[in-house]
């Protein structure tokens, strides 16, 4: 019966993250492509939209927190693993991207969304390495 118990706090609390993950996302492309497509560049509305993606965001991390609470000890070590490792990778291969740039040695700009990319499969990588491992 206490199993049970967790494993529907886990349920609600993955549900409740995917939620959050969902709003956040879609107010980023929101915040994005609206100036284009929806408002004409309007600084003011521009400004409201990056307000809200921020705020989404802070539910976002609030949500994730919580989530990680309700996980047991050897979930919640594998999720912080993954993270830390995460953290490294886009730190590290952030910088190193930046330096690239600032150095003229790869031929554009560096943009932020190759970062994301970088720390997002980082992080998908060393889960299911630690997943793995502890199984």
């Amino acid at each position: 019966m206490k199993n049970e118990k967790c494993s529907d706090k886990i349920k609600k609390a993955t549900k409740n993250l995917a939620l959050w993950t969902l709003l956040w996302v879609s107010s980023m492309a929101f915040a994005t492509f609206g100036p284009k497509f929806l408002w004409e560049l309007n600084t003011t509305w521009s400004m409201l939209a990056i307000l809200l993606n921020t705020a989404l965001g802070a539910g976002m991390i609030w949500a994730n927190i919580k989530h990680i609470s309700v996980l047991d000890e050897l979930q919640q070590k594998i999720q912080l693993d993954a993270m830390g490792i995460a953290l490294g990778v886009g730190i590290v291969g952030g910088l190193s991207y930046s330096t690239m740039d600032n150095a003229n040695v790869i031929s554009g700009d560096a943009e932020i969304g190759f970062l994301v990319i970088l720390i997002s499969v980082s992080y998908m990588i060393a889960l299911v390495v630690g997943k793995k491992r502890y199984a």
